[in-house]
């Protein structure tokens, strides 16, 4: 059901100066870079900045787990304790995404690809 942690987001305040800094460290340009969205590929990772981040919730960099069926992953997690800090939702193109809180107040995604 879970393909490991492929993705890592960072909520932050100023998208401009993060991705000033995130560049520099990655060692290249985003491959995504919208208003709401900076995203980096690197090794095999995904590295997204997100500006709505903290009013989503999120309280530091959030690991995602991509998984096969996420409607069935999250109730899974809510049954043995987590949880929901965001419901399942479509962030374009068929990506979908959901966040739980484990009983220690980590916060975790979800991600199921098209």
């Amino acid at each position: 059901m879970y393909q490991g942690v492929q993705t890592l987001i960072y909520p932050v305040k100023d998208i401009a100066r993060a991705k000033k800094l995130y560049s520099a460290l990655l060692g290249t340009a985003p491959d995504s870079d919208m208003p709401y969205y900076v995203g980096f590929r690197v090794g095999g990772q995904d590295i997204g900045l997100d500006p709505n981040g903290f009013n989503a919730g999120m309280t530091g960099p959030v690991p995602y787990f991509h998984v096969e069926d996420i409607h069935k992953a999250l109730q899974m997690l809510v049954d043995v304790g987590a949880q929901i800090q965001q419901k399942v939702r479509d962030v374009g193109g068929g990506k979908l995404i959901a966040l739980v809180k484990d009983p220690d107040g980590n916060i975790t995604g979800l991600i199921q690809m098209p």
